[in-house]
């Protein structure tokens, strides 16, 4: 059973740095895909960044260089970095994962590099229950 457990939500200000861990456990895949997503209530869930188990990671446009996504394979735990909060980046942020076989990983690199929200659950099979993050301006 894999499970996944964010952490490090909490409230910021504006200009502010968090860094978001989801451990992982359940699972032994040598290739795999996870990913950060955000959601705020009333609108549609969207991907923020992904990280495959070969290193390559990819990234939502409106990310614009302030986010990191990495993972510590010795903590099995996927992270990400946050700097330069903005109150929009305000949202329950959701850790997923799933094998990385087939076209996964390059549905998640077109669908991360459109425009449209890219809501992940038809690619991820695995999620957490989320962590909180408000910004406040």
């Amino acid at each position: 059973q894999v499970q996944l457990v964010e952490s490090g939500g909490g409230s910021v200000q504006a200009g502010d740095s968090l860094t978001l861990s989801c451990e992982a456990s359940g699972y032994t895949y040598s290739s795999y895909c996870m990913g950060w997503f955000r959601e705020v209530p009333g609108k549609e869930r969207e991907g923020v960044a992904a990280f495959h188990s070969d290193g390559s990671t990819v990234y939502a446009k409106f990310v614009k260089g302030r986010f990191t996504i990495s993972k510590d394979n010795a903590k099995n735990t996927l992270y990400l970095q946050m700097n330069s909060l903005k109150p929009e980046d305000s949202a329950m942020y959701f850790c997923a994962a799933d094998l990385a076989g087939g076209r996964l990983w390059s549905t998640v690199v077109a669908e991360l590099r459109r425009e449209a929200p890219f809501n992940g659950r038809a690619v991820f099979g695995y999620w957490g229950q989320g962590t909180q993050v408000t910004v406040s301006s």
